[in-house]
């Protein structure tokens, strides 16, 4: 039995397995396999679909930098002679130094380029995608991205630099008091960046994202296995034309009052509201020593008027016209076509880190392309968690 069907049948519940086993038991190839379908219970349809689903899930990419040949498979980009340089490594803080390698930036003040084709290309139509990848920021960073790019396989890598188009972009990004996830889209020709504010981690550990993409338009944005935002890719991207817009030919009739409050056409300032707001003070005396002559003529200091009210305005009342905010009709928007497959890609075959950093120190690994959550759990639970338990002994370690 092959590692992906024993992978698979380790997430069947046993009372499926057994269930299974005993229709496919009495079967043979006398019989029609319709008859021996016919014996199977609702619960035993639904293990079998459930265990199809299972092994028909696939891992696109996945670069753990186990060892030197990362340089075969990551191409370093020509289109800048400066780039920085990756060094593989797993960094001060580790559990396994092989397993917890990964591609750390080294050079402060660089742009790094570098990016990896898929063993094969594929295309998402009708199915989830995971992208997850773990990066430790383990030079306390201060300004640069920790972000990937996901792009199509026809992507010259040899040339891969900021401009080059995308299909999505994904994770960290920092830069003083800017420290935000980064979810972008490229949807006909155009980047989209999500209209949400998603806040990713800036201390000196290593930190899991993961990107669920699914076929029903909607999405989940998860940080060390948490979820920290979802919803529609519609509603939260803007992909499309708003569904209204405001009636061209709508307007405010002449006579619309929109006034809450009038002033009381009743009221009329009192005869001795006008008053000078300041007053030469009445208890000033010239000074014994003054001299018109030298000095100029005496002026007693002015001081605030206690008899001063201010400008007079008359009361308000209610406005018996009065009759609300005029809001504008809208209509439906001629532009607004609804779209069921923004989320759709019909090429997934390249993965590459391309970002600037004014202090280098940044690792990237345990880097995962893959159509099941699953998969995805199953990856982080043999690198990330192990790395993270690692790390917090590691880090009680130096508190104490």
């Amino acid at each position: 039995m092959g590692a992906s069907w024993v992978l698979a049948l380790s997430r069947v519940p046993h009372g499926c397995l057994v269930g299974a086993s005993e229709v496919l038991r009495g079967w043979n190839s006398r019989v029609p396999l319709t008859c021996v379908i016919r014996q199977i219970n609702m619960r035993s349809v639904l293990c079998l679909v459930a265990l199809v689903a299972v092994v028909a899930s696939e891992v696109f990419f996945k670069e753990e930098f186990l060892d030197d040949s990362w340089e075969k498979r990551w191409i370093q980009s020509k289109h800048k002679d400066d780039y920085g340089e990756f060094k593989r490594t797993a960094g001060k803080y580790f559990g396994d130094e092989k397993r917890d390698a990964g591609i750390k930036t080294s050079q402060d003040a660089k742009f790094y380029s570098r990016a990896a084709k898929f063993p094969k290309s594929f295309s998402n139509k009708g199915k989830t995608t995971v992208i997850q990848f773990t990066v430790k920021h383990e030079q306390g960073i201060d300004c640069g991205g920790g972000y990937v790019k996901v792009m199509r396989s026809d992507v010259d890598l040899a040339d891969f630099h900021g401009e080059t188009p995308y299909n999505v972009m994904f994770g960290p990004d920092i830069c003083g008091p800017t420290k935000k996830v980064h979810v972008i889209f490229s949807y006909k020709g155009k980047n989209h960046l999500i209209k949400k504010d998603i806040r990713c981690k800036d201390d000196e550990l290593t930190h899991l994202y993961t990107l669920i993409l699914n076929p029903d338009n909607t999405y989940e944005v998860q940080i060390d296995g948490e979820k920290v935002e979802s919803g529609e890719l519609e509603a939260d991207w803007d992909f499309l034309p708003p569904k209204k817009i405001k009636d061209p030919d709508a307007k405010k009739p002449e006579d619309w009052d929109e006034r809450e409050y009038i002033d009381d056409p009743d009221d009329s300032k009192p005869e001795d509201w006008d008053k000078p707001e300041h007053i030469p003070d009445p208890d000033a005396k010239k000074p014994d020593d003054w001299d018109d002559e030298m000095d100029g003529e005496w002026e007693p200091p002015m001081i605030d008027n206690p008899e001063y009210k201010g400008e007079w305005k008359p009361k308000q009342i209610k406005n018996p016209d009065y009759k609300g905010k005029w809001i504008h009709p809208e209509i439906d928007n001629p532009e607004y076509h609804a779209d069921d497959e923004i989320y759709l890609y019909d090429n997934f075959g390249a993965i590459g880190v391309d970002i600037w950093q004014v202090k280098a120190g940044s690792i990237f690994d345990n880097i995962l392309v893959a159509d099941s959550i699953d998969d995805a759990k199953d990856h982080a639970a043999n690198t990330f968690e192990k790395l993270k338990e690692a790390e917090k002994v590691w880090r009680s370690f130096l508190i104490k």
